[in-house]
C-alpha cells in the first residue's frame, strides 16, 4: 500500500500531500512526524479525520483518550471529523456485521447516537450534529435513501 500510495502523491501548486504509515494509538507520534510537520501548519487550523476509523476500537474510554490526544495540540478553529457504524438505522444487520468481524478476529462495535455525539465533548458540533451520514447535506440521491440502508453516523465539530 505504501508503494502504491507514494506513486499516486504528487504536489501541485495548491498544495503538498503526504503519506504517513504510522500507528493510531500512538497520535503523538503521527502529529509529531515528519511527513506531517513538512505538510501542515500546525500553528494554523486543520481537519483531524477519522472517518470509519473507530468503530475498529471497541472501548469507548480509548476512542475518546485517542480524540483528546489528536486534538489537544491543534489550534482553536480545527476540526475533527468523525464517521462510525451504527446499529440504530438497521440493528439485526449491522449486528450480523459485527458477528462476521469478530468471527475473523477483527474487533468491530456499532455505537448509538448519543455515544458518538460525546466523542465531541467540549467541541461545537456543526449542523445537522452527529447524524446519519446521508443526512449530513445531501444531494437529492443521498436524501432520497431510506436510513434503514444507512449504518454510519458521522459528525464534523470545531475546537474552541
Amino acid at each position: 500500500m505504501l508503494v502504491h500510495a507514494r506513486a499516486l502523491l504528487t504536489n501541485t501548486p495548491e498544495g503538498q500531500t503526504a503519506y504517513l504509515d504510522a500507528d493510531l494509538h500512538n497520535p503523538e507520534g503521527i502529529l509529531e512526524s515528519e511527513q506531517l510537520r513538512e505538510t501542515l501548519d500546525l500553528s494554523q487550523p486543520v481537519a483531524a479525520s477519522l472517518i470509519a476509523i473507530v468503530h475498529f476500537i471497541a472501548d469507548d474510554t480509548v476512542v475518546r483518550d485517542l480524540i483528546n490526544r489528536i486534538m489537544r495540540p491543534l489550534p482553536a478553529s480545527s476540526f475533527l471529523a468523525l464517521s462510525t457504524t451504527t446499529a440504530d438505522s438497521a440493528p439485526e444487520e449491522v449486528h450480523a456485521g459485527e458477528a462476521a468481524y469478530r468471527a475473523n478476529g477483527i474487533p468491530l462495535i456499532a455505537r448509538d447516537k448519543s455515544t458518538v455525539e460525546r466523542f465531541f465533548h467540549g467541541m461545537e458540533l456543526l449542523d445537522p450534529g452527529v447524524a446519519l451520514v446521508h443526512h449530513w447535506h445531501p444531494d437529492d440521491e443521498a436524501a432520497a435513501l431510506d436510513d434503514a440502508h444507512v449504518y454510519m453516523y458521522g459528525g464534523v465539530a470545531r475546537k474552541p
